[in-house]
């Protein structure tokens, strides 16, 4: 400590120094955009890229480290990258695995924003992007061309629920070389081995299950190559994404309960979709676990479990007003986006201009995210609310 009678100084270069040996259930959070080094050695010896030492709050610190290594292992990767949101880690991937000239592919049942990211901000780069069938390899196929640098996969798709077959997808991109990257949101690391099936970056919006409190925006990026995850760290790092140390640590604790709660989440989503299929009014269930569900073939060969969301086209006889009607009459479910939260959730989706093909999808489409409520609950919440579609 410096030599001063100033009590400001002295709070701050204050010599006290808890002890070692602390040791709690929860990671400790630290803090911090300075790091310390205790010599100027140390601060040109010391290196982020491999996690051996700290050298800025935003290249990571104790908190951001275990929460990376942990979801890792959860994905089976080897690598881990954080990003402030799940769009940020699409983003992140997209600016580090293309350039200028290259071509993107991308599902036809694409998360919205990211399809939105590509036709705006990647476009204005030089940077194409094309859609392709994502239940049929052969399209994806046909669509690859020496220009293509990255095809983006869903499982399953978004708001519309198509599973896809990952296997001949990724065999398709990997026979031009292709780097692939999969969306693995929907799955959270539980419902199947991405890596396992040859994926190159898997994605994940820890907003939703990891998190599990609907309280919490963040993203990760993961890779099992080494080289790929220096590239991707590289551009990480120019971008200056980082993530609060608070953020982390919910996202910490909520790691341990993640299989309880996807399982849970699963259980019910399933029993709902089931009893919503044989309801008056309700023409399809999208729900990749039923028997029937586009894509359910390629669910029941990769998967061992199913996420709380899916899907459910209305009467298309009935009026938009009518739908929104429905919706609004709901009490437990509350309508919002997300999912992945204790609270169930509802939102109303016009399928005009987010599908180009609607034939396969006649109605009005509404999304459902099953929380933790009581089945029996949510089921006499849905009775009550189809009740009304009934009235003339």
């Amino acid at each position: 400590m410096p030599d001063s009678d100033d009590l400001i100084t002295g709070l701050i270069h204050h010599p006290y120094q808890p002890p070692e040996g602390w040791a709690a259930v929860p990671p400790g959070v630290f803090k911090a955009s300075t790091v310390i080094f205790p010599s100027v050695a140390a601060l040109r010896g010391r290196s982020y890229t491999a996690k051996t030492g700290y050298t800025y709050g935003l290249r990571g610190t104790p908190t951001t480290y275990q929460l990376e290594e942990r979801l890792a292992t959860l994905e089976g990767g080897r690598h881990c990258i954080l990003s402030p949101s799940g769009l940020a880690a699409i983003t992140h991937v997209n600016l580090a695995l293309l350039g200028q000239g290259d071509e993107l592919l991308l599902p036809a049942n694409v998360y919205g924003p990211s399809a939105d990211l590509a036709a705006s901000v990647l476009a204005r780069w030089g940077i194409t992007h094309q859609l392709y069938d994502p239940m049929n390899p052969a399209d994806l196929a046909a669509r690859i061309t020496e220009r293509t640098k990255l095809v983006w996969l869903e499982a399953a798709g978004s708001v519309t629920m198509e599973f896809p077959d990952l296997t001949a997808l990724v065999a398709a991109a990997r026979a031009r070389g292709v780097l692939t990257a999969l969306d693995n949101t929907w799955g959270a690391g539980l419902a199947f081995r991405a890596f396992d099936l040859g994926v190159d970056v898997v994605m994940h919006a820890l907003t939703k299950y990891p998190s599990g409190g609907a309280d919490v925006l963040m993203g990760a990026v993961l890779t099992r190559d080494d080289r790929l995850h220096q590239r991707l760290l590289r551009v990480h790092g120019q971008l200056g994404l980082g993530v609060a140390a608070n953020d982390a640590e919910l996202v910490l604790r909520g790691l341990p309960t993640l299989a309880l709660r996807y399982h849970a989440h699963d259980a019910a989503a399933r029993q709902l979709a089931a009893w919503l299929a044989s309801q008056p009014g309700v023409t399809r269930v999208l729900h990749p676990a039923l028997p029937g569900a586009p894509g359910h073939a390629h669910w029941a060969a990769h998967c061992t479990a199913a996420a709380g969301l899916f899907s459910v086209l209305l009467d298309p006889g009935l009026r938009r007003e009518q739908v929104d009607a429905f919706v609004d009459a709901l009490r437990l479910f509350k309508i919002g986006f997300s999912w992945g939260g204790p609270v169930s959730l509802v939102v109303p989706y016009e399928l005009d201009g987010m599908r180009a093909d609607r034939s396969a999808l006649p109605g009005h489409l509404v999304r459902l995210s099953i929380g933790l409520e009581a089945v029996a609950d949510l089921q006499a919440d849905l009775a009550q609310a189809l009740a009304l579609l009934a009235r003339p």
